[in-house]
């Protein structure tokens, strides 16, 4: 079977493997769609951390079950996306409740080899189905599933101020589910482009580029109060500094994105306003659901959302051109 390999940061590579054997506990996926995430961008790039190559990427899959054991709940030729954060079961978190920080998480197509492949072995566990949805949203399932779960760890209520910063895919999903919510949404970003996609296609009430004159907008826009949740979509450490200003007092701020620094604040500032800061890491089989529910009642749709789209064997000439802000990528959907 024809896979595809980043084998060092910059560099992907056709290979062929071995179709995966069946085994106990696990299904055969033929992939049939593929969601391009920043994840993806950056390991490429080489600024993701926990990764090492060489390593298949992928881990926003739809595919169709091909071979799998005697199950209650996945039938072979079922279409299905896939929870592509695997856990141990055993470690504190995952005792808690909270198998998304796992100790010992391995993420498909991070720490592990990922789908971009013809055809995958996964846990029967991770496998996820809803009757009547295309491949395309559960593709995509698992970017908005990240949102659904930041939005739901800031506790985001009907009526709040909500700032999200960074209109990249993740950012636009954490929009969608506080919008759903009842949020009033405001979005940042320093790229007009994806602020005018914000509120030309994703009809986001408020945008606001990021820079001298945000704090005054911020401002204008929640009446002097600020925002009852902050939520950080970028991954860039002058960005999440930044999001700090933009707090209400008794407010939350939660970081989706992801950076390898180390973050700094004002103590006093931060402490007057007893402001709870947290990360957000990944989504549980609740968030998926919630998910898969919205889609299918036509709440959520997802084909505003991708922007471009190419088959396999198109992956390779075409993904560094995603990384360049001007090709005004917001997702790219592969088809195997």
């Amino acid at each position: 079977m024809k896979l595809l390999s980043c084998t060092s940061p910059g560099v992907f590579a056709y290979l062929q493997g071995e179709k995966p054997q069946l085994s106990e506990g696990r299904a055969i996926v033929k992939i049939k769609r593929i969601g391009i995430c920043g994840t993806d961008l950056h390991a490429f790039e080489g600024t993701q951390p926990f990764f090492s190559y060489p390593r298949t990427l992928g881990h926003e899959l739809a595919g169709e079950v091909v071979e799998i054991e005697e199950s209650e709940v996945i039938s072979k030729g079922d279409l299905v996306t896939v929870i592509p954060y695997f856990n141990c079961g055993t470690c504190v978190a995952c005792r808690n409740g909270k198998p998304n920080c796992c100790q010992k998480i391995s993420v498909f197509g991070v720490h592990e080899d990922g789908g971009m492949q013809e055809f995958v072995t996964l846990p029967i566990s991770s496998l996820v189905k809803k009757e009547g949805l295309s491949l395309e949203q559960l593709a995509l399932a698992e970017p908005f599933a990240i949102g659904a779960h930041g939005v739901r760890r800031a506790g985001v209520k009907s009526g709040q101020f909500v700032l999200v910063i960074g209109a990249g895919p993740i950012g636009l999903g954490v929009m969608e589910f506080a919008r759903i919510a009842g949020a009033t949404v405001i979005a940042m970003d320093i790229n007009e482009n994806r602020l005018e996609f914000c509120r030309d296609v994703w009809n986001i009430p408020h945008v606001v580029k990021a820079g001298k004159t945000a704090h005054e907008e911020i401002q204008r826009i929640t009446n002097g109060d600020f925002c009852d949740s902050v939520i950080d979509a970028t991954g860039s450490l002058a960005a999440i500094n930044q999001g700090f200003q933009y707090i209400a007092h008794g407010g939350n701020y939660v970081l989706v994105g992801l950076q390898k620094g180390e973050i700094a604040f004002s103590h006093p500032e931060f402490h007057k306003r007893e402001a709870t800061l947290m990360s957000s890491r990944n989504a549980t089989r609740e968030d998926f659901d919630q998910v898969l529910e919205v889609m299918a009642s036509g709440e959520l749709s997802v084909e505003k959302y991708i922007t471009h789209r190419v088959k396999f064997d198109q992956v390779k000439g075409d993904f560094q051109s995603w990384l360049d802000p001007a090709t005004g990528v917001i997702k790219a959907l592969v088809e195997v």
